[in-house]
């Protein structure tokens, strides 16, 4: 992902090559309008369906946001916090894979160690759809990944236990063996029971897949230090948070709109550190 200020700039991989999407906004506030540029060496107009498809998906375009507005506006809490950032769509990573990806290389190190890592596992794995100084990469696909061994990716700084969690994920997806449909339709316990069963792959990791891969936005990674301190500062409980299920607790009353929340404050905390600007 590439974003100056303006255009946000991504490059995916469709129907056999890859595609590069710019995309800007226009318009007012009240009546906003994306304008998407899809370049690449064979793109065509046929492209245009799939690349509309994953910009909705990835950047939440349909999903519907009026009841958690108008509950929110009912909600001294919340609804501060909701006009706050009016506008935020919750975000989903293009594919299963590429959440459970970014899930395992985030594990326990920092988010800008884990982004560095990704960043080197996409320049040197993933397909080139631009060329030049400004040259961008898709994704690597699972099948590319899968024919890896350890340390291949070791060489991208991944440690041993996250490379064959990440290679055998890739076989996995690319052999069918892990049925996406199936696990996009199962209910959240039945669907964390199957995230958890794969290599690499704990709560904090099946949960903020649930989120950020399957677009369940009542999910709150409960795991989630930083989320976590985002709260206690959110309900000014200073550090009363101990776990797991005291954070659960703490969420009960926005339950239905748990991963807004965490969006929400995902926001406020790249606010604080002069990240975010109007």
């Amino acid at each position: 992902d590439r974003w100056d200020g303006q255009v946000y700039r991504r490059v995916l991989s469709c129907n056999g090559h890859t595609i590069a999407l710019a995309v800007s906004q226009s318009g007012s506030s009240m009546r906003p309008r994306l304008d998407v540029e899809i370049s690449g060496r064979k793109a065509s107009d046929a492209d245009i369906p799939f690349a509309r498809a994953m910009l909705d998906r990835m950047l939440g375009l349909s999903v519907d946001l009026g009841d958690f507005y108008a509950d929110a506006k009912k909600d001294k809490r919340l609804g501060p916090l909701a006009e706050r950032f009016r506008g935020m769509r919750p975000p989903r990573y293009p594919s299963l894979f590429e959440a459970l990806v970014n899930a395992i290389a985030c594990q326990q190190m920092s988010l800008d160690v884990g982004i560095h890592l990704l960043n080197l596992l996409t320049a040197k794995y993933g397909r080139t759809a631009t060329s030049g100084a400004d040259a961008m990469q898709a994704f690597p696909l699972p099948q590319t990944l899968a024919k890896l061994a350890p340390e291949d990716l070791r060489a991208v700084k991944f440690s041993r236990q996250k490379a064959r969690a990440i290679i055998e994920l890739g076989a996995g997806l690319a052999a069918g063996e892990i049925d996406v449909r199936a696990l996009e339709a199962a209910p959240d316990d039945d669907a964390l029971a199957i995230l958890l069963g794969l290599r690499g792959i704990g709560r904090w990791s099946a949960e903020y897949v649930l989120l950020r891969g399957l677009g369940r936005t009542h999910i709150f990674p409960g795991d989630d230090v930083g989320a976590r301190r985002g709260l206690e500062r959110w309900l000014g409980l200073g550090d009363k948070l101990p776990d797991y299920d005291s954070t659960n607790r703490a969420l009960q009353r926005w339950r239905k709109y748990a991963g807004l929340v965490y969006f929400h404050l995902l926001l406020a905390r790249l606010e604080r550190e002069g990240a975010l600007t109007a």
